[in-house]
């Protein structure tokens, strides 16, 4: 063939390949399209480093379909830790949505508010995100009553908060959306911070979030081990007892809890494995950890295909 024609042939499918892979990129959808409430100026600009992202002042979600033909219809919004000052948005975000795929799940990358802000903002952040993918549950090909929240270290008390406070005024803002239910239909917690209370507390997660000094009535609130009632969704709860960051004992709380309140909870406690596992190899029985999930996921029928 021809220079000349090989020229054609390279620009005709050129545009082709640039298409398909823009289709293949994720959809990131902004939470607050209306405006983010109780925004601030002078923050500067958002900071990406090594995986992390920081100084977050326009929340949104990445869309990550699943890797099988068929979507399963089951979603799952996830919040990566980081303290409430950062987040581990490939370890504990991205690396998650790309095991979810492989389930047949639909995953949404959160990026919420944190200590820029404080409380309550990640919380409406984080409801936000349940009531949109709700809202948008067809054109997401899932089922509005199979959405999920994950989160690890200080994402997984934002989830556990999405659990136990979706129904709280200060997670609504005032909008239309706010008639959508934010109550998850089930909740995946990595590790996560529960209480607000010594011994057991992430001081750095706690300043973070509520400030220095926060008021008797925020750190109530915010110990959700303390706001669990009937309603929590069914939850899976994974720690170890090498954390040393955040002690094992935030999620024995958590899973006291909902025992209490005749919540469905499963939890796993392993030996090995230090904070911000994520899903490392070589770290014993813990690294089966992602397996125990979706035998999890498999007996509340979260992997069960919907015809769509």
């Amino acid at each position: 063939m021809k220079r000349t024609a090989l020229a054609v042939l390279f620009a005709a499918v050129l545009p082709l390949v640039n298409v398909a892979q823009a289709a293949a990129q994720p959809a990131v959808v902004p939470l607050w399209p209306e405006g983010v409430p109780g925004a601030r100026a002078g923050l500067g600009a958002e900071r990406n480093e090594d995986g992390r992202t920081s100084n977050v002042s326009v929340p949104t979600m990445t869309v990550f379909r699943p890797a099988v033909d068929r979507p399963n219809g089951t979603a799952v919004i996830i919040a990566p830790g980081g303290g409430y000052v950062r987040l581990s948005t490939d370890r504990e975000g991205e690396q998650y949505a790309a095991w979810l795929s492989t389930l047949g799940i639909t995953s949404f990358v959160l990026k919420y508010r944190m200590a820029e802000f404080g409380h309550p903002a990640p919380l409406q952040d984080v409801l936000r995100a349940v009531r949109l993918v709700r809202q948008n549950a067809a054109q997401y090909r899932i089922q509005p009553d199979r959405i999920g929240v994950m989160g690890s270290s200080a994402g997984g008390h934002l989830a556990a908060s999405a659990g136990t406070l979706f129904d709280h005024p200060l997670g609504r803002t005032g909008t239309t959306l706010d008639k959508v239910s934010a109550r998850p239909d089930f909740l995946m917690l990595m590790y996560p911070v529960i209480t607000m209370d010594a011994p057991a507390v992430h001081a750095g997660s706690r300043k973070a979030l509520l400030g220095a000094n926060p008021s008797a009535e925020s750190l109530q609130l915010m110990s959700v081990e303390k706001q669990v009632t009937a309603n929590t969704p069914p939850t899976l709860l994974i720690h170890t007892q090498e954390d040393q960051a955040v002690p094992v004992e935030n999620s024995i709380l958590f899973y006291q809890a909902l025992t209490r309140a005749k919540v469905p909870a499963e939890m796993y406690l392993f030996e090995h494995g230090s904070h911000g596992m994520g899903m490392k190899a070589g770290l014993g029985t813990a690294s089966n950890w992602p397996k125990r999930a979706e035998e999890w996921l498999k007996e509340r029928g979260l992997l069960d295909p919907v015809k769509q």
